[in-house]
């Protein structure tokens, strides 16, 4: 795998960069704001890049819009975002204007490296990851908890998994129940919530982060 690093701070993108050697993974462009990068992608060719959401100069959404001119410009680039906060807009905007591989995670996650070397194989093969905190932000308001309430436990274990972009075989490898198990769940989450049915990952995250982010036909259906 061959990964570029878009990272102010230089001391992660050096451990970073250590840690991805160590697993035999290329770091073939390294740099410290986002002003060069996609001339810099399409001259080395990674197969991910790694970039902090907030860069210089305005420390605001730097990341998110080289992220997304990287999609557009590189199609057979992903991009995995690091945020030291949990940023659901960000995240849904990124989300929304994917076009590969996709993927948002909080900078602790790299201190897990299994978890983050994971996030990187797997937006390398063109899914979604999203930090499992981001999911956990999106239902803290009183409403979209009241919706979740509908739900199992195991429901919501699943549709947690499913809004950080696992496929059911990801799902069933994760909670150690059937395939079958995890379709039943999946079906009865989608019909509790009116989340349109979709085979498809990304569309998929994007049909839970709609519900999430406010669609209020559940509430407006039983009123």
């Amino acid at each position: 795998m061959r990964v570029a690093i878009a990272e102010d701070s230089a001391l992660l993108r050096a451990g970073i960069t250590r840690l991805l050697a160590d697993e035999g993974i290329d770091v073939v462009a390294s740099m410290g704001d986002t002003t060069d990068v996609l001339e810099v992608v399409r001259r080395t060719r990674p197969h991910v890049v790694i970039l902090d959401v907030r860069m210089p100069p305005t420390y605001t959404d730097e990341g998110i819009r080289a992220a997304i001119e990287i999609q557009r410009g590189c199609a057979d680039t992903a991009v995995l975002l690091l945020s030291q906060y949990v940023e659901p807009t960000y995240a849904e905007e990124l989300v929304r204007n994917a076009r590969g591989g996709t993927g948002y995670l909080l900078k602790q996650r790299v201190g897990d490296f299994d978890e983050f070397l994971s996030a990187l194989q797997r937006v390398r093969r063109g899914e979604t990851v999203l930090d499992s905190d981001i999911f956990k932000q999106f239902v803290g308001s009183p409403r979209e908890k009241r919706a979740t309430d509908l739900l199992t436990p195991r429901e919501r274990q699943v549709l947690e998994l499913m809004a950080t972009g696992l496929t059911n075989v990801g799902i069933l490898n994760r909670l150690g129940i059937s395939e079958r198990a995890v379709e039943k769940h999946v079906t009865s989450i989608l019909g509790k919530l009116q989340i349109p049915n979709s085979g498809e990952n990304h569309r998929r995250v994007l049909a839970v982060l709609d519900y999430l982010r406010g669609m209020d036909r559940l509430q407006e259906g039983t009123e």
